[in-house]
């Protein structure tokens, strides 16, 4: 085996123990936030050292805001693949709104997350990560404006708007879950609860947007 070769196989290790890192903090910092989660227990559930753990994040707080970073990645990403453009404004709204219920429903983990960080007032946040957040609005703005000139929507609507209610819809459904359904006496994670629900939200921010008949 060549010194490239073990170079390169060693680049793949420690990628991978990085993913695996990633991977069982985002359940530590969700489940415990940040001054609950312990280092020390992440680094036995990967089997690697907090040396380790601080070589590829620096600290704790590296690693939970590396965490909080690749969680908001996610659903940006999983926004990306719909091609709102190839769409008209209302199905491309209505596909958009379905993509994040979908994402928030299947993530809770990104839910309970962002819960906690809410609770340390987003400081955690860095720039790179507020700028990467900022393309949903973007997006979010050239539907309105085209729904705008189809006659579709109504004008003057902020895309701001628009993301707080698409997110506030999905965002609800996953961290007020359990105590909703045991108040209710009411299994919100049903696939029934959960489809209803979803053309719900759809309706919701489609009628907001609607212009007056």
């Amino acid at each position: 085996m060549t010194a490239r070769t073990k170079t390169a196989e060693a680049q793949v290790e420690a990628l991978g123990t990085r993913e695996r890192i990633m991977e069982v903090a985002l359940k530590e910092f969700a489940d415990k936030g940040l001054s609950g989660a312990r280092v020390d227990d992440i680094a036995d559930q990967v089997k690697t050292s907090k040396r380790m753990i601080y070589y590829h994040f620096g600290s704790k707080e590296g690693l939970y805001q590396a965490v909080l970073a690749r969680a908001y990645e996610g659903i940006r990403q999983s926004e990306a693949t719909v091609r709102t453009e190839l769409l008209s404004p209302r199905e491309a709204l209505r596909t958009i709104v379905g993509v994040s219920f979908d994402y928030h429903n299947s993530h809770p983990m990104f839910v309970r997350l962002v819960m906690n960080e809410n609770i340390h007032y987003a400081e955690h946040l860095d720039v790179a990560t507020r700028e990467a957040n900022r393309g949903i609005i973007e997006r979010l703005r050239e539907i309105l404006e085209r729904g705008e000139q189809s006659g579709d929507f109504r004008a003057g609507l902020d895309a701001r708007q628009l993301h707080l209610t698409i997110s506030a819809l999905g965002f609800h459904f996953v961290s007020n879950q359990h105590t909703f359904s045991k108040v209710f006496d009411w299994d919100m994670t049903s696939h029934e609860a959960v489809a209803a629900r979803r053309e719900i939200a759809i309706d919701t921010v489609l009628r907001w947007v609607s212009a007056a008949d």
